[in-house]
């Protein structure tokens, strides 16, 4: 009796959704009749999933090169997912947002310890020569990771240190993007020009980043923190969350990718430049540029010293 009440309840509730979007239930439920029972490796799309790694050269280690920043791409999406529900709520709470911040933290904090399948898991020697197979391609090409930075803070905290003082919220998307930090380890540091590593990134995505800070302005976590309430805005359990995703993603996890490149780019006698070309040194090492996405939560002190001693 008990189930068939719940079965009823259940049809009840099939037909109101259903109604509500001019739809048919018992189409519906006919077409639930015909559907295979749903498999694990359907659902993951697990096949798809293991038919997107193709080696270029012999040397085994280039697989896992490719696996791991194919995983990295992964957790880039999934962190775009959780700033996505805070930068859309509409009721936005500070247990909301420290919650979805901390979720943040943790897939950057697994990119962090992730670290080691690189420089413990593949032999120098076979990095050294694969890696001439990837050029120009580079990590810096990745749009998701710049994704994440728009949609994190204000767009003057990604400009280049050295020309903060020229752009301010007259400033156009495109003149402001000519400008930001990444900028310059896309450029030849003697001629200012753009190199292919930049402007082969810039033809693919920059309408798409154009229209991604635009659509991010008014709605970046720095944004929609300072929209909440001030007796929100002093919540200590939010600051301290604040605070962890901004370190964790501008210094621990930069020192983990620049200590990474070191260990393969740094053999000893000279500094090897990126596959990309850039002067990757001083365009990952927070100290340079002093990325920091929420500096109001800085003293002047702790932004003065930021990535000093690493």
């Amino acid at each position: 009796m008990a189930d068939q009440k719940k079965r009823q309840k259940l049809i009840e509730d099939l037909q109101e959704k259903y109604d509500a979007i001019g739809q048919d239930l018992n189409t519906h439920l006919s077409g639930l009749l015909q559907q295979e029972p749903m498999t694990y490796w359907d659902y993951i799309q697990v096949d798809a999933l293991l038919g997107l790694q193709t080696k270029r050269t012999v040397f085994p280690d280039e697989m896992v090169f490719i696996m791991y920043h194919q995983i990295n791409e992964l957790i880039f999406k999934m962190i775009l997912w959780e700033i996505e529900q805070v930068a859309y709520h509409k009721a936005l709470t500070t247990k909301f947002f420290s919650e979805r911040l901390m979720r943040v933290s943790r897939y950057f904090d697994l990119l962090t310890n992730s670290f080691d399948i690189m420089t413990q898991g593949m032999e120098v020697e076979q990095y050294l020569k694969f890696r001439n197979s990837l050029a120009p391609a580079s990590g810096f090409q990745s749009a998701q990771y710049r994704k994440i930075e728009f949609a994190s803070t204000e767009l003057i905290n990604l400009i280049d240190a050295r020309f903060r003082q020229t752009i301010d919220r007259n400033t156009s998307y495109e003149h402001a993007l000519d400008h930001l930090y990444w900028q310059a380890a896309g450029k030849d540091h003697e001629t200012g020009e753009k190199t292919y590593l930049l402007t082969a990134f810039e033809k693919r995505y920059r309408d798409e980043f154009v229209a991604f800070t635009q659509e991010y302005n008014t709605i970046n976590l720095a944004a929609k923190f300072k929209s909440l309430p001030k007796q929100d805005q002093a919540d200590p359990e939010l600051i301290k969350a604040m605070r962890h995703y901004d370190y964790t993603v501008n210094i621990t996890w930069v020192m983990a990718h620049y200590r990474t490149a070191k260990k393969y780019l740094n053999q000893g006698k000279t500094e090897a430049a990126s596959t990309g070309g850039s002067t990757w040194a001083k365009y990952m090492h927070p100290k340079y540029q002093k990325r920091i996405f929420f500096p109001e939560l800085w003293s002047e002190e702790e932004r003065e010293n930021w990535g000093h001693g690493l």
